[in-house]
């Protein structure tokens, strides 16, 4: 135990302190020192807006904020467009070491008359009312706002919202509460003018030329700037009336300061924002906790089949060996039919295909991020890594599919190969689809553009379909699965079952194990999705990845054992849903979430937030699945190979 702890903490740190090799830093220098590797432009970009309230992720340009007059938007890799990044420059250019104090940017101005205008502005205090947030990155790190939270702790947001709003019936909401003078009921406040303040390394002990950033952290103010020409950001707030009938001009402004900060190294420059993330600390006693209780699960589950089997073994070998051979009792008396093909055996042969491809993508993802290549300074590097790997899986899922339909004594190989290939990837591949066209008519930035997903097409339909093929004909060629014992020609009769060694109960009880030492992971993952936090301890996740392996293999073992002494030999479906309802307390979980943490408002979000669950459920639902019945097989062959049978 005490190792396993330790194993712990010294897996868990390393996800936050690797910085992403071969990303390459980037220096400054004053102007008028500039060399080929020191440059004195510091650029602000600008990424797409979201919020808690909505699913529906904008573009910065959505909004009427100022614009680049030459804008440039970055290449994005696939997992940026997947998840709805637009990261595009901004009319914001600081140069380094230069302070500047209220500075305008530009001036929007909106007339009622002017229906463009109007629609404009009500776009706007949407965004408020909602609390959509702006996500600025300056070399490549996000600007943070960073604010006092309960127990004097400081927590900093990756994001900064637009404005806040307070209601006709005075109620202060969201950032409203940081100022008094934010009070008029009605009224939307508008944060027009940013406060940054840009901290960096001065490369001092340091074998680089020039100087590196740190740290970026903005304060969001609302002035109401009365004259373009003598701008002061002092005075009162930037106030926009509910009612819009007269003229109105939004002036946006900046002030930045430079601070010289020798202790932050480059490489560890992250670690401020995910350290003060919410909830961090609670983790490492939750997950301590989670651990210890399947761990104790593991070694009673474990205990009861090894000292159970070896006594039924020795048992039923030292009657064979007497003259009382007839009277057979528990799972021995099945051994007849306990190989017999299953009923639907096409479909359990692809869910299996399908299982083991999504199983090996997993891995190698969640190892990969481990090792720091996948940390949240590479945008989009987890999407598009699972993307290109499970595009690449589609071997071992033909084949397994193959050679599981083959040792099922199936003949429509066909069929098997074509559901393998096409089955799972076009549920979900639908149900993307119909999302997708909800985020296209709702104009958000989420929705991927029809190049991509003839990309996201092509690599189905050109690499991963043709792999699949390739694994079924290796499948089909091996001779089936050898089984220990003989299958009878005439079924035996199932005695009738007590009410806990029925399918149903059986398959409930087996989910509730494995879901108890991931639902907390899940909760920090459906934060990172819907709340927008960042989630970087993968190296918790992995280990919670294998101790869900060995719940899923155990418990499914335990009832397959159970079911086999109740002379019930249908265990091949039995073992893929025993696991697999994990999925569906992983569903139960979300519409959990849904209701109690999050505030999201309107259909559209609703079904987006449902649809994108349900993809998340399939997944789940087949990968579970997979790992239960290959536990299950190995199982029953193991122990039919040991017992002696006429």
């Amino acid at each position: 135990m005490r190792l396993l702890a330790a194993g712990v903490l010294l897996v868990a740190p390393l996800c936050a302190a690797f910085y992403l090799p071969g990303l390459a830093p980037v220096s400054f220098c004053e102007k008028g020192e500039e060399t080929e590797g020191c440059k004195s432009l510091i650029e602000l970009f600008v990424n797409r807006l979201d919020s808690v309230e909505s699913v529906l992720p904008y573009e910065y340009d959505a909004f009427d904020f100022c614009q680049d007059t030459e804008e440039k938007r970055p290449s994005e890799n696939l997992g940026q467009v997947l998840f709805g990044e637009r990261i595009a420059s901004s009319p914001y250019k600081f140069t380094f070491k230069e302070q500047q104090t209220c500075q305008k940017v530009c001036t929007r101005s909106y007339d009622p008359e002017n229906s463009a205008d109007k629609s404009k502005l009500a776009f706007l205090k949407k965004g408020m009312q909602l609390n959509y947030q702006h996500h600025w990155i300056i070399d490549n790190m996000p600007v943070t706002w960073c604010y006092d939270v309960e127990d004097g702790q400081k927590y900093c947001n990756p994001g900064f919202p637009i404005g806040c709003f307070v209601t006709p019936d005075g109620r202060v909401k969201d950032a409203c509460v940081i100022n008094s003078e934010f009070n008029k009921k009605n009224t939307f406040y508008l944060f027009n003018h940013v406060d940054i303040t840009i901290m960096y390394h001065s490369g001092k002990d340091e074998n680089w030329p020039g100087a590196r950033l740190v740290m970026a952290r903005l304060r969001p103010q609302s002035y109401k700037h009365t004259d373009e020409n003598n701008l002061s950001c002092e005075g009162p707030p930037m106030e926009i009336p509910g009612e819009f009938t007269n003229k109105l001009n939004l002036i946006y402004t900046y002030s930045v300061t430079f601070e010289e900060k020798n202790s932050i190294k480059w490489a560890s420059r992250w670690d401020y924002i995910l350290e003060s993330m919410p909830h961090t600390n609670i983790q490492w006693f939750s997950i301590m906790n989670s651990l210890v209780i399947v761990l104790f699960l593991s070694g009673m589950v474990a205990m009861i089949i090894l000292r159970t089997l070896h006594k039924d073994i020795a048992r039923y070998n030292q009657i064979d060996s007497s003259e009382d051979a007839q009277e057979e009792f528990g799972w021995k008396l099945v051994h007849g039919d306990v190989f017999r093909p299953p009923r639907k055996g096409m479909l359990l042969s692809v869910f299996l295909g399908q299982g083991t491809q999504i199983f090996i993508m997993t891995f190698i993802t969640l190892f990969l991020a481990c090792l720091g290549f996948l940390s949240p300074a590479n945008r989009g590097a987890l999407m598009t890594c699972a993307v290109v790997l499970w595009v690449l899986l589609g071997t071992p899922a033909g084949y397994v599919s193959a050679r599981m339909y083959k040792t099922f004594r199936g003949e429509k190989w066909k069929t098997n190969v074509l559901l393998t290939a096409l089955l799972c990837p076009g549920i979900v591949f639908a149900d993307f689809f119909i999302m997708n066209l909800i985020l296209w008519v709702k104009g958000s930035s989420a929705a991927i553009p029809f190049g991509t997903l003839v990309a996201i097409l092509a690599m189905w339909f050109g690499i991963s379909v043709p792999l699949t093929f390739v694994g079924a004909y290796f499948g089909f060629k091996e001779k089936p699965i050898e089984h220990p014992v003989r299958t009878n020609q005439i079924p035996r009769q199932i005695p009738e079952q007590s009410f806990f060694t029925k399918p149903l109960p059986g398959i409930i009880m087996g989910g509730i194990l494995p879901f108890g030492c991931i639902f907390i992971q899940l909760f920090f993952i459906l934060n990172s999705i819907w709340s927008h936090q960042m989630y970087y301890m993968f190296g918790f996740l992995f280990l919670v990845f294998i101790i869900l392996l060995i719940t899923c293999s155990e418990a499914t073992v335990l009832l397959c054992y159970f079911h086999l002494c109740a002379e019930d030999y249908h265990w091949w479906w039995r073992s893929f849903l025993t696991s697999s309802f994990t999925a569906v307390y992983l569903f139960i979980y979300a519409v959990h979430y849904f209701f109690s943490k999050l505030q999201i408002t309107g259909t559209a979000s609703t079904i987006l937030y449902f649809g994108y669950t349900m993809i998340m459920v399939l997944i789940f639902f087949l990968f579970t699945g997979t790992i239960g019945f290959f536990a299950c097989f190995w199982f029953v062959s193991k122990i039919y190979s040991v017992v002696k049978v006429d």
